[in-house]
């Protein structure tokens, strides 16, 4: 095979992007044409089908193996001009993906040096059981997971635990439960939930009461910020991050429910290994690697040890 074209594989990643010509187009500063006909050129040159022109598109599996080959080649791309003291192009960003918890509590601490220092970062978003999907995907270049195993190619590094418990304002307490949550009331208690991806709710239950597979009745709230508000105002149970509510509890806006039954959820920062395997180390640190290090550091400072 042939050399790949870096403005081809440019347009493979913004076609991943926008999920559209028309939008890749528009980020890249030229016209649809031109991003079909790159398209085409790199098809031909591998030989696969790389994108299925639906609406939105989608990658083929050939077309996420060129996805993480291109988020590597931007990566590197925006390293050399950070090191250069250049502006990267402005499409040239380093996409990694988090859990909302995590985004909400500790992860915009520890990157806060490093985008003031000028880098250029996209925070995707997800479920920290499903950030991982992101990465094997090529959409990009690292994550915060709950998978402990590395993807080939990649490195990964123990951030610590996450631990959840669960809450509830003063008066939701006494207007919906002045018992407390017992094992025979919960399944009529609304319980907070921030998307369809999140079983927290039935994991605490279950640890709390001895029940395999609960029903509960779900209110969904899908951000970190307006779930604990959504507690704060007493519109159900929320199981959320110690660390994110730590002064409410203390000031008795929240109360802890069975506080002995907490939920520990284990992250993990995991990158693609961008530099050739068994090359010497280099004098400066690349920008995924010093990406890497805040998250771990910050980590260190805000999450209880996994050991």
């Amino acid at each position: 095979m042939k050399d790949l074209d870096p403005a081809a594989l440019d347009c493979l990643a913004a076609l991943a992007d926008d999920g559209n010509f028309e939008r890749a187009a528009q980020r890249l500063s030229i016209t649809q044409s031109a991003v079909s006909q790159r398209l085409r050129t790199l098809e031909a040159q591998v030989g696969q089908l790389l994108v299925v022109r639906s609406r939105p598109l989608r990658l083929t599996e050939p077309g996420k193996v060129l996805l993480r080959f291109a988020r590597q080649l931007q990566a590197m791309r925006a390293d050399v001009a950070h090191e250069l003291g250049v502006d990267p192009a402005a499409n040239q960003r380093l996409p990694i993906a988090v859990n909302a918890d995590s985004l909400a509590t500790w992860v915009m601490p520890a990157l806060d040096a490093l985008v003031h220092e000028g880098v250029s970062l996209e925070l995707v978003v997800d479920d920290q059981d499903f950030t991982h999907d992101w990465l094997r995907q090529g959409a990009v270049l690292g994550c915060v997971s709950t998978v402990s195993e590395a993807l080939r190619g990649c490195r990964v590094v123990p951030l610590g635990l996450m631990r959840y418990t669960a809450v509830a304002s003063p008066g939701f307490i006494a207007e919906v439960m002045p018992q407390g949550l017992t094992r025979g009331n919960f399944a009529q208690v609304p319980f907070l939930v921030f998307n369809r991806k999140d079983d927290m709710q039935p994991q605490w239950v279950s640890r709390a009461f001895g029940v395999r597979s609960p029903r509960l009745q779900e209110r969904f709230v899908p951000s970190s910020e307006a779930y604990v508000r959504a507690a704060l105002m007493g519109w159900g149970v929320g199981v959320v991050p110690e660390l994110q509510v730590r002064g409410l509890l203390d000031s008795g806006d929240l109360i802890a429910l069975r506080p002995e039954v907490g939920l520990e959820v284990r992250l993990f920062w995991h990158q693609w290994r961008l530099g050739p395997d068994g090359a010497a180390p280099s004098a400066r640190v690349a920008l995924l690697d010093r990406i890497g290090d805040a998250l771990v550091t910050g980590a260190e400072q805000a999450l209880d040890s996994a050991h």
